[in-house]
């Protein structure tokens, strides 16, 4: 779309003499969205992600879990979510499931589903070059092919930022990215109460609900946001019983 604008501007530039001022605030317009688009998911602006399911027949949301696995806090999540009859899907950090393989076997082991985010979460992730992102991927999905047998097809972006270099990893690897539609923001500053508000209100079946297994704050809200699904007849499967798409090769 913004190339065809661009032509039409050079064209008018040309034939009817517009102010160069037109195509500064072409430029602009189009760098915001591209911001935008990169840092939202939910956009679907570089890649296809699947965010949430209305349509879904069950009444069935999507709980998930990104960061992990933690040794502090993740045995804690597993059994509020054996408490409750809930399975979720794990997306984990490559350097975490290397540091912790037994944890990341019992969380495939208890019925949960897994997926790559990435080997070392780096804060400048979105900023890699596609052999970076590629390395960073390939040694995630063979680490826990060597631990676990299974080949990963799920992909979660570190902080939800996607671009063309990341597309082109994803292609190359054959991975689904997964987004979300409710993000609690369990890793702020927020309260307790205002994460949980966050992760709840409107809650509809196939909303994908984004959590990190990380901190003792997340433990509380996990517990109540189960209750609040019993009392609204809705049940936490794992993303890809949710989309109905298979999470391993």
């Amino acid at each position: 779309m913004a190339f065809i604008l661009l032509v039409g501007l050079i064209v008018a530039y040309f034939l009817l003499d517009i102010s160069f001022w037109w195509f500064l605030l072409l430029g602009i317009i189009w760098f915001s969205f591209t911001a935008l688009g990169s840092g939202l998911i939910g956009w679907n602006y570089h890649i296809e992600a699947f965010n949430c399911h209305p349509n879904v027949s069950k009444n069935h949301v999507a709980i998930t879990f990104d960061d992990g696995p933690n040794p502090a806090f993740t045995p804690q999540v597993l059994k509020l979510l054996e408490k409750y009859n809930a399975k979720a899907t794990f997306f984990c950090i490559g350097l975490h499931i290397e540091n912790h393989p037994g944890l990341f076997k019992n969380i495939i082991k208890q019925g949960h589903t897994v997926g790559n985010h990435t080997y070392s979460h780096h804060n400048m992730f979105g900023f890699f070059n596609s052999k970076q992102v590629m390395e960073e991927l390939e040694l995630t999905n063979k680490l826990v092919q060597n631990i676990t047998g299974l080949k990963l097809k799920l992909f979660r972006p570190a902080f939800g930022v996607t671009n063309p270099r990341i597309k082109k990893a994803l292609n190359a690897l054959k991975l689904q990215a997964i987004g979300w539609n409710k993000r609690s923001l369990d890793t702020t500053g927020l309260s307790k109460e205002t994460i949980l508000k966050r992760a709840s209100k409107n809650i509809k079946k196939g909303d994908v609900i984004l959590l990190h297994d990380s901190s003792e704050k997340t433990i509380w809200v996990l517990e109540q946001l189960l209750l609040i699904l019993q009392k609204q007849n809705l049940h936490a499967v794992t993303v890809d019983s949710l989309f109905n798409i298979e999470p391993y090769a």
